[in-house]
């Protein structure tokens, strides 16, 4: 059994881009947990979308052993959309590197990473990466220092200078990991918390755990405590970065128990692992997802398959939730609830890349709250909703850190994307901007125009901040007289013409014309508010001057076609190819 005094669990945290991965490529290196001809950069990103995307997704642990120590880390998400796997990460360990790029400094990720790391009662030790870049300009890794420092409240000699690149100081920060870091606490109660987990088609589900007391081994029997579901241990280990299995996990510990359970909807993230008969552990509060799209199969015969695939993806992604839904274009499929759009697009890409599955997605919405005949009620979509007395949208706070020059554009901007209660304030050579602003105002591409108007130097964070009442309106988008399921969605009163006419002129080019002219129409309460027309094909009858002929019989067969388009119309409705939602959808 390990020697509690001689285990260290810490994790690194950092705004996106800032270099935790390749500061984790150097601890691997250190303390010779990868072997030199296996190394490759960010050896923890092992999704293929983390390697082309260059950004953490997912968290990662790893166990290091080091001069006589047990060092369990973990490398976390930087984006503000991942930020319930930091939270998980963070109620695992007792301790935490908080990570500066000495080429940007202080970021608005690093506020939130710095207040959530202290709620949950962290020790915290500050570093500065990429002073490579500065060999020549020690003054510039001074500056980011004394930043850091007075941010975290402590000396600047507090703050390690590091280069995740060449490992310069990454040493020293390590030993100062296992100085400053506090051992666990022992605990008398035999019990492990179920941080992350994943799918074997051997070991069935495979849960990642901090142990906080006792031990667990191969062939005993245990107990999921809120799943209330008993299973025969089939194989404990620990990370090395794989999964390497090991003879037992002691308190104090971080590794995996291989459950043997097949179904994924049986475990949860946050449930303990204890004895029959043993108690929970506090666990985490559930996800909350902000931006809902329904996913639907491009093949109706793989609904099944994509049911099965969003299971999978779920056991290691717990923020994503999903419900069966069906549309009358689109057929069967799924209403998902994602934590923001860049989680929406990863799933959407590792459905794809993983599980060979294309799908066509509807416009993204957030969680309205309706009130209608004296009552209140929560919903996902317009679809469905036609009349409502009052609707209230949810709102997120967003902080924007950016040079003070670009503080004029930055203020127009959110000005533009609706931002209300604007506070700006000095700090250090920058500005901090904090404002609230609208939830589906933010998914509607802000980050991508914030990094625009600031050529790319502002950095954005946000955070759910309840809901406001909002003057929207439910507009459907018709095709030939007929509501196009899918396309009904909530405008801003505002907007509604020019939006409408917006989404009409897509459709106009994406939709193939008929033998009749069809009518592209938004309604709005009843009322039209823009129209776009797609003319008919035209039959050629030949040039009356060239090819010679009766006239008077080419006039009955123009009279003939012009009756079979009105038999047409009457006929039914105009089919609306499942591809042209991918198409519309597009920015």
């Amino acid at each position: 059994m390990a020697d509690l005094n001689h285990i260290r669990n810490f994790c690194i945290l950092a705004h996106v881009d800032h270099g935790k991965s390749t500061l984790a490529d150097r601890l691997l290196e250190i303390t010779h947990t990868v072997e030199a001809r296996q190394m490759k950069p960010q050896y923890l990103d092992q999704m293929e979308l983390e390697r082309e995307r260059g950004i953490t997704i997912k968290m990662a642990p790893v166990r290091m052993e080091w001069n006589g120590y047990i060092l369990n880390l973990i490398d976390t998400p930087g984006h503000s959309d991942f930020s319930y796997e930091v939270s998980r990460a963070l109620a695992a360990v007792e301790g935490a590197i908080l990570l500066v790029d000495a080429t940007q400094g202080i970021q608005a990720q690093t506020f939130v990473n710095y207040e959530r790391a202290k709620a949950a009662g962290l020790t915290i030790v500050g570093a500065v990466n990429k002073v490579d870049l500065y060999e020549n300009n020690p003054e510039e890794i001074d500056m980011r220092v004394h930043e850091l420092a007075k941010f975290l409240q402590i000396p600047p000699e507090g703050i390690f200078r590091v280069s995740g690149k060449t490992g310069a100081g990454v040493e020293e920060l390590l030993r100062t990991v296992i100085l400053k870091i506090p051992a666990p606490k022992k605990s008398m109660d035999r019990q492990a918390l179920v941080f992350d987990s994943l799918y074997d088609d051997h070991k069935g589900v495979v849960a990642f755990v901090r142990v906080t007391g006792g031990r667990f081994k191969f062939g005993e029997t245990v107990q999921l405590v809120a799943a209330r579901e008993k299973f025969k241990i089939k194989e404990v280990g620990h990370f090395k970065p794989k999964l390497t299995a090991g003879s037992l996990l002691t308190e104090g510990e971080m590794g995996y128990i291989a459950t043997g359970i097949k179904d994924p909807g049986i475990l949860r993230i946050g449930d303990t692992v204890s004895d029959p008969n043993g108690s929970a552990l506090e666990g985490y509060n559930p996800p909350r997802p902000v931006v809902f799209v329904s996913l639907y199969p491009e093949d109706a015969d793989d609904y099944d398959t994509l049911r099965l695939a969003l299971g999978r993806l779920k056991l290691n992604d717990s923020s994503l939730q999903f419900e069966p839904e069906t549309n009358d274009v689109l057929g069967r499929g799924f209403r998902c609830g994602f934590l923001g759009q860049l989680h929406f697009e990863i799933t959407t890409e590792r459905l794809d890349k993983e599980f060979n599955l294309a799908v066509i997605s509807t416009f993204p919405s957030v969680a309205y709250t309706i009130k209608r005949r004296d009552r209140m009620e929560v919903i996902h979509s317009a679809e469905n909703i036609r009349e409502f007395d009052e609707i209230r949208e949810p709102v997120v706070r967003v902080r924007i850190v950016a040079p003070a020059s670009y503080i004029g554009n930055i203020l127009q901007l959110i000005t533009k994307f609706r931002a209300h209660n604007i506070l700006s304030e000095p700090f250090e050579e920058k500005i901090l901007v904090t404002a609230v602003m609208p939830l589906m105002s933010l998914i509607e591409d802000f980050d991508g125009s914030l990094k625009s108007i600031s050529s790319g130097m502002a950095s954005m964070s946000y955070e759910m901040s309840g809901d406001q009442p909002a003057d929207l309106e439910r507009v459907e988008i018709l095709v030939a007289g007929d509501p196009v399921p899918g396309l009904t969605r909530f405008m801003y009163r505002d907007e509604l013409e020019s939006e409408s006419r917006k989404t009409l002129l897509k459709l106009k080019d994406l939709l193939p014309q008929q033998q009749f002219a069809q009518a592209l129409q938004a309604q709005s309460n009843g009322r039209i508010i823009a129209r776009e027309t797609i003319a008919a094909m035209k039959k050629n009858l030949g040039d009356f001057g060239k090819n010679g002929g009766d006239r008077t019989r080419k006039m009955k067969l123009w009279k003939k076609q012009k009756r079979g388009k009105e038999r047409l119309k009457e006929m039914g409705r105009v089919t609306i190819p499942p591809n042209l939602f991918k198409e519309l959808l597009k920015k």
